[in-house]
């Protein structure tokens, strides 16, 4: 889902870094003012850093398209949707330089669609659905935070005027409707042994 460099003109990759730095900054300022700073730092680093490995890793998939597992929905139900807004960034930073993944001009954008998108429909769908049943509360938020991504995508990649409505929903939707589930069942599994093995991670400060 990664877009490259030169698929966005200038003034629409400046829009999407905007709106990057600004929930940034938002995200610096809810940390400067928590009592738990220091956890949430570390917290953030360790499960950055299992972002930025395990979204590196292709899987094969019955598409012929390698999956990339996001793990930015398992990020926000832990952690919040600004953290998982600020882990996308630094994945997506450390992915180009690294992996040449992305680009730094397309960065705002890939932040907004995996990030911001993905980070908030994710947390608001597992708040929403919490009550009734926690594996049904955890595979929702992750399938309808990448769901609700890839239409954004559709809509920048449309905008952009780089490819039809026709050709991105024959593409990336049943694409990424099949990772959804995968990774929502995957999320399911994982969260919930976390939360099992250390309650305490359930009861961490979100921001």
């Amino acid at each position: 889902m990664h877009l490259p460099d030169g698929l966005l003109t200038l003034w629409q990759a400046a829009i999407y870094w905007i709106l990057t730095i600004v929930f940034m900054a938002v995200y610096m300022y809810k940390l400067s003012k928590t009592e738990e700073k220091e956890k949430i730092i570390v917290n953030t680093s360790i499960l950055a850093a299992v972002t930025i490995a395990a979204s590196s890793i292709s899987i094969p998939s019955p598409f012929g398209v390698p999956i990339h597992l996001f793990l930015i929905p398992l990020v926000v139900i832990i952690l919040g949707p600004l953290s998982g807004v600020t882990v996308a960034f630094l994945c997506f930073l450390l992915q180009f330089f690294i992996l040449g993944m992305g680009g730094i001009t397309s960065l705002g954008a890939n932040v907004v669609t995996m990030g911001i998108v993905m980070s908030f429909t994710t947390y608001y769908f597992y708040k929403f659905t919490a009550e009734l049943d926690d594996r049904l509360s955890i595979f929702s938020g992750t399938f309808m935070g990448i769901i609700m991504a890839t239409i954004a995508q559709v809509l920048i990649m449309l905008v952009a005027g780089v490819a039809t409505l026709e050709v991105l929903i024959a593409t990336l939707l049943p694409f990424y409707l099949f990772v959804g589930v995968i990774e929502g069942v995957i999320n399911v599994f994982i969260i919930l042994s976390l939360f099992k093995l250390k309650p305490e991670l359930a009861q961490v400060e979100q921001i």
